[in-house]
């Protein structure tokens, strides 16, 4: 069986640059071995599978891997997989209208807005289908976190940030990192990852710090996880929309709509931006986005 697969760079708008995606269609005849053995060939942070929707009312529905394991949720695949759905079957409207999409996840649909401005990258945004919810505090033995990552205790947290673990559909252990120089030295020790990382099993470490290397971002991320097959990720929607948990128990926003500019893959010479909105309620996050650009780098057949 032939079919056919596009490779995308996603969270930019320069190709060669942001997280490369790779999108296999038609895939209603694969099961879920058979995609996991594609994406181990990929080799890339995650690959998708687009299906038929269950719901005729929706556009597609996805399933998502890493070279590991199967995932029920992610940001840059599902930004990649509506760019390149508004790209393929809708071209002619895409320029003029901004398309409604909406793709069938694991944790549930996913409405996607997309959009070509004119003489830019086309563009996705959608919103977050689950609100940040609290795992727990991360800063259990913050010198094993440190050692974990190749830091130090004084490297660990500013200002009322400490380490803590929350999820949008995806768990990650969030460590904030004082300096940009710090933040760049941070390497997996995976000797000690599962047991510093990994409680309760979200064994992904997204690193941040507020300095950062454009002045037009607001916060500077890492995220490794070398337990999904994904030793370092250029860009990580999911953990951008866990993040707006950190963003509400550690800045404690007021009411109105915030937008962060969060930089990622700066050290791996993969320069990506995710734009996360968080619109904020009575002291309460009542909604988040996730935004931002992806282009078609290469399109081919795999037998399977």
């Amino acid at each position: 069986m032939r079919l056919k697969f596009y490779t995308l760079d996603v969270f930019t708008d320069k190709r060669l640059a942001g997280n490369p995606l790779a999108v296999v269609r038609g895939a209603d005849g694969l099961d879920a071995s058979r995609m996991q053995a594609i994406a181990r060939e990929f080799n890339l942070s995650e690959t998708v599978f687009l299906l038929n929707p269950r719901d005729p009312v929706n556009t597609a529905r996805a399933r998502i891997f890493t070279p590991s394991a199967e995932l029920p949720f992610a940001g840059h695949p599902t930004i990649g997989a509506a760019v390149l759905i508004a790209e393929l079957d809708a071209p002619e409207l895409l320029g003029g209208q901004e398309l409604q999409i909406v793709i069938e996840e694991q944790i549930g649909p996913v409405t996607c807005s997309v959009r070509r401005p004119k003489g830019k990258a086309p563009r996705a945004q959608f919103a977050v289908p689950q609100l940040p919810e609290w795992l727990g505090d991360g800063d259990g033995d913050v010198t094993a976190v440190a050692e974990a990552l190749g830091l130090s205790d004084e490297d660990i947290g500013f200002d009322a940030h400490r380490p803590v673990m929350y999820s949008a559909g995806v768990g990650f252990t969030f460590v904030p990192v004082r300096t940009l120089e710090a933040i760049g030295r941070a390497r997996a020790n995976l000797s000690l990852w599962d047991r510093a990382i990994g409680p309760q099993g979200h064994a992904a470490a997204y690193l941040y710090t507020r300095e950062v290397t454009d002045e037009k971002s607001h916060v500077h991320a890492r995220m490794f996880s070398p337990g999904l097959g994904i030793a370092e990720d250029p860009a990580t929607g999911s953990a951008a929309a866990a993040f707006a948990g950190v963003a509400m128990e550690f800045e404690q926003p007021e009411d109105g709509e915030h937008v962060l500019v969060i930089e990622q893959g700066i050290e791996m010479g993969r320069p990506s931006q995710i734009v996360l909105t968080m619109d904020v309620q009575n002291g309460v996050l009542a909604g988040a986005s996730i935004g931002g650009s992806a282009l078609i780098v290469s399109r081919g057949e795999i037998e399977v």
